[in-house]
């Protein structure tokens, strides 16, 4: 006895094919572009004007982008904001002042968290997936006044591995003054302690040029990050392993240079390549050992986060 299909339920059971996509950030002009993998179908999705925007991340089952915006880097009344993936339907999910200045933001799909680093406030922060329950995870400040002056103590990158429980910031530091640093600490502050006093946080790494955006491979438990500082070490993106203890980690590998000013960082996982971009206007790619580099776009402005995300093919 045969059993037939129809086409309707193979296309039931068909698998779902993805398209690759990226998304990056213009500073200087306040745009959201978006491009296929290899540079092509380059698009300006959105324009919001001079309001400083620098990351943004993709939920693609929700079919949303989130992205921060800095705002005046003097006052208080940075914002996150969310849209759609084509740029409709603008949402303001943290209003001017919920946050000081945000910088790289990233998305923890499976506790429908958004962490993001907040510079000038010297803090890192987090919220529900529409902007409520806001909590400063850390603070930096000292009790020195917001905006901070001091670059030591300003929050830049984040990233997060929710299956360890453990989220990853950078403090910049000054300009290719070799202060920065890469710190841990858990997702919840342990109790009787608060963001400011919190006993659980780690420098993994310090005396860095300039360190800005992070990313994370939890497979290969390797941490990933652009740095700004001058070179040799400066302009770069580095890598490190993450678990060895205290003492006994191995210096960061610098696995792509030459950058004009490096900002955003995207990995693609599943094709075990990365995307970088620089302030300068380049949109780049590598394999994650920073082989195949390829200049995909330039001259598009000055360039902050980049996201990567896989889209079900005619999206």
């Amino acid at each position: 006895m045969s059993t037939t299909i129809s086409k309707t339920e193979g296309a039931k059971y068909a698998p779902k094919t993805t398209s690759g996509r990226l998304f990056f950030l213009d500073v200087a002009a306040g745009r959201i572009l978006s491009s296929n993998p290899d540079g092509s179908d380059l698009k300006v999705i959105l324009t919001e004007g001079r309001r400083l925007p620098d990351g943004i991340v993709v939920d693609v089952d929700a079919g949303h982008m989130y992205w921060t915006n800095m705002g005046n880097l003097k006052a208080d009344d940075g914002s996150i904001e969310r849209a759609d993936l084509d740029g409709a339907n603008v949402t303001t999910i943290v209003p001017p002042g919920g946050t000081f200045t945000p910088k790289q933001i990233q998305l923890d799909k499976v506790n429908a968290k958004l962490y993001w680093s907040d510079r000038e406030g010297m803090r890192v922060m987090r919220s529900n997936l529409d902007g409520s329950n806001i909590e400063t995870l850390v603070d930096t400040s000292q009790e020195d006044a917001r905006p901070g002056k001091d670059a030591t103590k300003w929050c830049v990158g984040i990233a997060v591995d929710s299956s360890r429980g453990k989220f990853y910031w950078t403090q910049k530091g000054p300009d290719n003054a070799g202060q920065g640093r890469i710190c841990r600490a858990n997702v919840e502050i342990p109790n009787g302690q608060t963001a400011a006093s919190r006993k659980d946080i780690e420098v993994l790494y310090d005396e860095l040029p300039e360190p800005i955006d992070l990313d994370f491979d939890p497979t290969s438990r390797t941490l990933y990050w652009t740095d700004r500082g001058d070179p040799p070490r400066g302009n770069t993106v580095n890598r490190a392993p993450i678990d060895a203890p205290a003492g006994k980690r191995k210096d960061p590998e610098i696995i792509f240079d030459h950058l004009m000013e490096g900002i955003g960082l995207a990995l693609d996982l599943n094709n075990q390549r990365m995307f970088v971009t620089d302030f300068a206007g380049t949109v780049y790619s590598a394999n994650l050992d920073g082989s195949n580099q390829k200049t995909l776009l330039f001259a598009q402005g000055n360039l902050t986060g980049i996201a990567y995300a896989e889209l079900p093919s005619g999206s």
